[in-house]
């Protein structure tokens, strides 16, 4: 067995790291009277503004060829259910339960993506799948018992926001798998267009609920630290797609490292979020049976 090339294993754990980061810019931003919405429009706004950039100076013209009106709508449904549902239940769950918990439930993305699969494709369950689907949801019962996250006290009613923000997560990557398979465009593109559709669906949100000038009267502060979180998240992705683009970047080699993120989170919100979040011993626990049971499902 031949080990990862060191170029793959880097590009692989970047977003890891950075996507464990980003929480806690999230965490900091939400305890300094953010608000979901808010924090979603920063985040997509800065991530359209580097992918746009992006593709006007490297695709010179040529961008989006081969794109048909149908996997055009399945990548803006992706977007809607993606990118403005799921980030929106993502800054909740941040808020309710705290960034550690949330960052370790939404590992769980393979679970709702292979029952999907499942239902929808008549997809077998394996072996190693089952073993994986047990350990998951072994873990979340361990977070669900462990006394950690957000000071303030959660319910375990409140751990339905991470999980809907992995459902949605997982619904939407279905559809951009299909897209994928059925278009020849690359994976910046499908993300721009992704990530723009989730952008209009959130403006007109917040139009159609008059939310505008809320949205401008928010605290400075907290646009600073949705700002950090969004070139986190940018740089996450680029960086992820940069793996999966190298021939040794197969997605049983890049999925494991990416998966590692929950961990990053933890270590960072035990140094950083000491005023606002518990890291307990069920917290680790928990998010190590999470990630490896998301691991055997993917694999």
């Amino acid at each position: 067995m031949t080990s990862a090339p060191l170029e793959v294993v880097v590009l692989a754990l970047v977003p890891a790291v950075f996507w464990g980061f980003a929480p806690i810019f999230d965490k900091r931003g939400m305890a300094a009277g953010g608000d979901s919405v808010q924090a979603s429009l920063v985040v997509v706004l800065v991530e359209l503004v580097i992918y746009w950039t992006t593709i006007v100076l490297f695709y010179r013209g040529g961008a989006f060829t081969g794109l048909t009106t149908e996997v055009l709508l399945v990548f803006v449904f992706a977007g809607v259910i993606g990118t403005a549902l799921g980030r929106i239940t993502i800054f909740v769950g941040v808020d309710r339960v705290g960034a550690s918990l949330n960052s370790a439930i939404l590992s769980t993305r393979p679970l709702f993506a292979t029952v999907i699969a499942l239902a929808a494709l008549g997809e077998p369950l394996g072996p190693v799948t089952a073993v994986g689907i047990v350990i998951l949801v072994f873990g979340l019962s361990v977070l669900a018992l462990s006394r950690g996250g957000d000071l303030e006290g959660w319910t375990v009613r409140d751990l339905l926001w991470p999980i809907a923000a992995a459902a949605t997560f997982a619904v939407a990557n279905v559809a951009r798998r299909y897209g994928m398979l059925e278009t020849p465009i690359t994976a910046l593109e499908a993300v721009t267009i992704n990530e723009t559709a989730g952008l209009i669906a959130l403006l007109a949100y917040v139009l159609a609920r008059g939310r505008t000038r809320e949205m401008v009267s928010m605290p400075r502060e907290t646009y600073v630290y949705f700002l950090g979180s969004g070139l986190l998240t940018t740089v996450a992705m680029l960086s992820l797609m940069a793996a999966l683009g190298l021939e040794e970047g197969r997605i049983a080699i890049v999925d494991p490292l990416v998966a590692t993120a929950p961990f990053f989170t933890i270590l960072f919100a035990a140094v950083l979020l000491r005023d606002l979040e518990r890291v307990t011993r069920g917290v680790v626990v928990g998010a190590t049976l999470i990630v490896v049971g998301a691991v055997l499902i993917t694999i």
